[in-house]
């Protein structure tokens, strides 16, 4: 962005890391002057506001760089009308953080959530998720969709933005608008984020060339990748020119992990007997015993072995005796560790239910090898001052294969129908005063080793049309037409293989609260111990195997016009239409249902032959796991046979299909007015209503039971629901520039923010003989919200800004998956057709045990927010080269969840971090820059409620420390480095607010980067 300074000298603006190892660097050599073009800031509406500059007359110097892309930003801020936060390109193709998710985090109220490798992927702002965040790119809505590990959300399918998919050095700015006018688009509550490709016309010089070249280190992957990029822009004269920019980067990621997947009372799996309540009651009642018990237990008075002597599953005994628990596997269970375990009542009521374990205790190590292409193209015509065109093309692509490796105690999430819990006996116990493990050894405990080797890519592509004519000095046109699409390819194989009934496997919080030992009685790197093929008649499982293809696609059409008419001096009307389509479809093929079991191997085929041993876990979890056995996916291909053995099948045998429709028909009148020549205060602001009329035609599937003859045990019934619904969206932004420095702002609005696409197809599964099924809801309503903010804002010295702001949201209206409730099947919207061959006495009057995504009460949203830029210039001599900027942001929110029962409970909003934080300390002269920045966000709400007897999963506080320097060799060279990560955060996820049980624990390292920059 440039900034004007006559007879002034370049500065070249950065940051600061302030370390014992860079400290002597700071009385670098000479400056050196450099101009370089950037974009044009927006022209001053305040007229009576002190320049960043020199008031003299002469030679034009562009400043660029850290210090002057704040300025920019700042002064981006101070002449916008609503409440608005920019981050501006330190010059051209150079954006100050290597992700752009990274640098919002500089914005107050803007909280990042990382994804793999701790990148970070997407952003919440005011305590509201990526879901009520809406992304433009160039003037137009766009999606980005990625996949994840299930624990990080699995494959996309909402209106969430990843930022992962885009690298920062294709745009030149962006700008996060917290409170919306008229003519900004329906759709978001929290925030609407503007991406902003370069131009030709930014630049003032004809002809720009910029590249970087950067390689990249990460300490625990231990490979060195490539990060380049190019940028070109040509103008033919003043009225056409043509800019081209591209970025390819390529990264390997290690992450390791310790995952429980869920925390469950003790009782969940466990086998019920008949008892007496009490020792020598002649009463009696049923108790769910949640480990095999031992020889000649008693329990009440009674006697009782469980699992029973003869208890057969499916048909078939699995050996339970007075001395075994299953055949093969004796009762080892101590007297004293299930005495304890039977005595803890859980919050269920249940005996034995107070004690909390993990489901499935796991260590996880995830392999990525990624790659980011990406590009942009801009023609643009200015035939003269009043007329603007351009063409802007672009495209991105983000490639990942990925493979994760996982070792199970299986049992611990096993029920006896395949061997599991109540097979395990428990030898010793240790918990805290919440009933959380700490300690336990237990036998007869099946181990699985997991492989999900994924490859998906997600591919962007946009273009749009853009014209802004000048009609005359009071009257204008401008509008834009344009296309794009997200789509989103994954395909997804998973291979396990089992060790069951193993001995001595133990897991011991004791040492580290977050990542457990766990040691297993026997080698898991030895392939041996495992075996792999079809289920046992008794139920012992001997892996498993899945695989699935699936595309979603998002295509968006943008049409829109808009006028602007100063109809007086300081008084504007303007008005628009629009008419958007967005058009979201989902395809899955599935393996076809005789082959989702595990077949038997190739003769000549054994584990030692498609197997290999995951490494490094030991080294990166503290020494408290493993390295063990997995199954090599390529191998296992070739084994196998993969591609001419298996088969695929899509809607035929259920397979998930979705499609949602959505047509949005808008129109809004705005005035804008500024009282800056007519009354002795200057009053900005704009206020106006927007119409927007929403119509969808969504299908998806419902499996069922097949007619006879079928080929396939199940099938998809396809469901469709039209409909529409109208939103009227009033708005006002109103700046008063109190003094030559001081602004007040006060903003009201309505606002809305439509459902995830998933939530809103006529999809789910429904079991007719057991009265249960589970759907989403295409009659959600949106969620709606009245707004207000207030703020203050103080720019006390050139680029320099104290400010502080209050906002508050009213919630409406909530969307939650709901927990089950008895429903007619007549009101399921399901056709009777369903009930056919599920048995006499099933009609359409019975009642069906639901899940369903429903929309729900909401409740009060309400914060305040601090922030400061300050520039050192007030002190002596180097150390005016010094600054600073930091914000702060508190919220709170009261949301009425709906819990089992049909009542209510009030919890934060899911996602809202109560307090956010940043803070930079930056460093620069003519050659030198480095700069600091730290990232705090507090601990938030995940999920509502959590599993059973847990009341919330949570993601814990984290600190993120990043730093940069760069040096300028010359007026065209400039190294580079950077580090992130610097104390090796982890990301800690928990269950339930009061134990805090750890769920996932992930260590990523630090990632280094080394780069040069040339520009001419």
């Amino acid at each position: 962005m440039n900034r004007h300074f006559p007879n002034t000298r370049g500065m070249h603006a950065r940051g600061l890391f302030v370390s014992t190892s860079v400290l002597a660097l700071l009385l670098a050599a000479p400056a050196a002057a450099q101009v370089v073009g950037q974009p044009d800031p927006a022209p001053a509406e305040n007229a009576d506001a002190p320049q960043d500059a020199s008031t003299a007359q002469g030679q034009e110097i562009v400043v660029t760089g850290f210090r002057a892309a704040l300025d920019s930003a700042l002064n981006l801020k101070r002449n916008e009308t609503a409440a608005v936060d920019s981050i501006v390109a330190e010059d051209i193709g150079k954006f100050p953080d290597s992700n752009l998710a990274e640098s919002m985090q500089r914005i107050p109220g803007v909280a990042l959530s990382r994804g793999d490798g701790g990148e970070g992927r997407n952003i919440s702002v005011r305590g509201l998720g990526a879901q009520f965040t809406r992304v433009r790119i160039n003037g137009m809505e766009g999606v980005s969709q990625v996949s994840g590990t299930d624990i990080r959300g699995g494959v996309a399918g909402g209106r969430s933005f990843d930022f992962v998919t885009f690298p920062t050095e294709i745009f030149s700015s962006l700008a996060v608008r917290k409170t919306t006018s008229a003519d900004v688009e329906e759709g978001s509550l929290g925030a609407t984020v503007d991406l902003r490709a370069p131009k030709p016309f930014d630049s003032k010089k004809g002809f720009t060339f910029s590249a970087t070249a950067r390689g990249i280190y990460n300490d625990i992957a231990k490979k060195g990748d490539p990060r380049l990029s190019a940028l070109i822009s040509k103008k033919f004269g003043d009225s056409f020119g043509v800019l081209g920019s591209v970025a390819y980067s390529k990264r390997h990621i290690e992450e390791y992990a310790y995952s429980a997947v869920d925390v469950l009372p003790s009782y969940v799996a466990g086998q019920g007997q008949t008892v007496p309540t009490a020792p020598g009651a002649t009463t009696t009642q049923s108790v769910l015993f949640p480990y095999c018990t031992p020889v000649g237990y008693i329990y009440n008075g009674a006697p009782v072995n469980s699992p029973a002597p003869g208890y057969a599953n499916g048909g078939t005994s699995v050996g339970a005796d007075a001395n075994n628990c299953s055949t093969g596997n004796p009762r080892t269970s101590t007297k004293s560790a299930y005495d304890y375990i039977m005595s803890r009542t859980g919050p269920s009521g249940r005996p034995g239910g107070g004690v909390f374990l993990p489901r499935l205790p796991r260590p996880v190590k995830s392999t990525q090898e990624q790659e980011r292409l990406a590009g942009t193209l801009t023609l643009q015509w200015k035939p003269s001052d009043r007329t603007d065109i351009s063409l802007d093309g672009l495209y991105a692509r983000f490639k990942v294969d990925r493979l994760d490796t996982m070792l199970d105690a299986r049992s611990m999430g096993r029920t006896a129908s395949n061997n599991g819990q109540p097979m395990m006996s428990v030898k010793d116990i240790e918990v805290d005063d919440n009933g959380s493990l700490l300690y336990g050894l237990w036998d007869g405990v099946d181990l699985r080793s997991e492989m999900q080797d994924e490859h998906f890519t997600s591919t962007f592509r946009q273009a749009n049309f853009n014209l802004d004519h000048r009609f005359s000095e009071e009257f204008r046109v401008f509008g834009l037409a344009g296309i794009s699409e997200s789509k989103l390819q994954v395909n997804r194989l998973q291979v396990a293989m089992d060790s069951n009934d193993t001995d001595d496997f133990s897991i011991d919080f004791r040492g580290d609260p977050n990542i457990p030992k766990l040691s297993y009685g026997v080698d898991p790197s030895n392939a041996a111990i495992f075996q792999y093929g079809p289920p046992l008649a008794n139920g012992d499982q001997r892996g498993q195997i899945n695989n699935f293809d699936r595309t979603n696609t998002i295509r968006n059409k943008t049409f829109e016009l808009n006028t602007e008419w100063e109809a007086a001096p300081g008084f504007t009307v303007q008005t628009g239409g629009q008419y958007r389509t967005s058009d979201y479809t989902q395809r899955q093929f599935d393996l076809i249902p005789s082959q989702r079991l595990p077949l038997t191997l190739p003769s000549g085929v054994s584990l030692s032959d498609i197997t290999f041993v995951t490494t490094g876990v030991a080294k990166n979890l503290g020494g408290n796991m493993q390295d063990f056995a997995a199954i090599d996916p390529d191998k296992f291909r070739n084994a196998v046979n993969y591609a001419s053995t298996y088969q695929f099948c899509g809607i035929e045998c259920a397979s998930y299909y979705a499609t949602v429709e959505e047509r949005y028909t808008s129109g809004y009148l705005m005035v804008k007015f500024n009282t800056r020549d007519t009354l002795p205060i200057s009053i900005r602001g704009d206020a106006g209503v927007r119409y927007v009329r929403t119509q969808f035609h969504t299908e998806g599937t419902i499996p069922t039971a097949s007619p006879a003859g079928a080929q396939f045990p199940t099938f998809g019934v396809i469901s469709t629901v039209e409909r529409n619904y109208e939103d009227w969206l009033p708005s006002i932004n109103v700046a008063v520039d109190l003094t030559p420095n001081l602004i007040g702002r006060l903003s009201a609005a309505r606002v809305m923010s439509r459902a995830q696409y998933g939530q809103l197809t006529p999809s789910g599964n429904v079991n007719v003989a057991t009265r249960m099924g589970s759907f989403s809801n295409p009659q959600l309503e949106p969620i709606r919200a009245n707004t207000f903010d207030a703020a203050l804002e103080w720019y006390f010295a050139p680029g320099s800004l104290i400010s502080i702001a209050y906002f508050h949201k009213d919630i409406e209206t909530y969307i939650q998956t709901t927990p089950p409730v008895l429903v007619p099947f007549r009101d399921l919207g399901l056709p009777a057709s369903l009930l056919t061959g599920a048995g006499s006495g099933v009609t359409v009057d019975e009642q069906f045990s639901i899940t369903r995504v429903n929309n729900t009460p909401g409740g009060p949203l309400r914060g305040f927010e601090v922030n400061v830029q300050l520039p050192f210039r007030f002190l002596p001599g180097f150390l005016s080269n010094f600054g600073a900027l930091g914000n702060f942001t508190r919220v709170r929110s009261n949301i009425d969840y709906i819990v089992a029962g049909g009542g209510t409970r009030s919890a934060p909003l899911v996602g809202l971090s109560p307090e956010t934080a940043s803070g930079t300390l930056y460093y620069e002269d003519d050659r030198f820059s480095i700069r600091s920045t730290v990232n705090y966000r507090a601990a938030y709400l995940t999920g509502i409620p959590g599993p059973q007897d847990s009341d919330a999963n949570g993601a814990s506080k984290t600190i993120f420390l990043d730093a940069s320097a760069s040096y300028n060799l010359s007026d065209n060279i400039k190294l580079i480095a950077e580090v992130s990560n610097i104390t090796n955060e982890q990301n800690n996820l928990y269950t339930d607010t009061t134990r805090q049980d750890p769920l996932y624990t992930s260590t990523f390292g630090r990632t280094f980067a080394l780069a040069a920059n040339f520009q001419f």
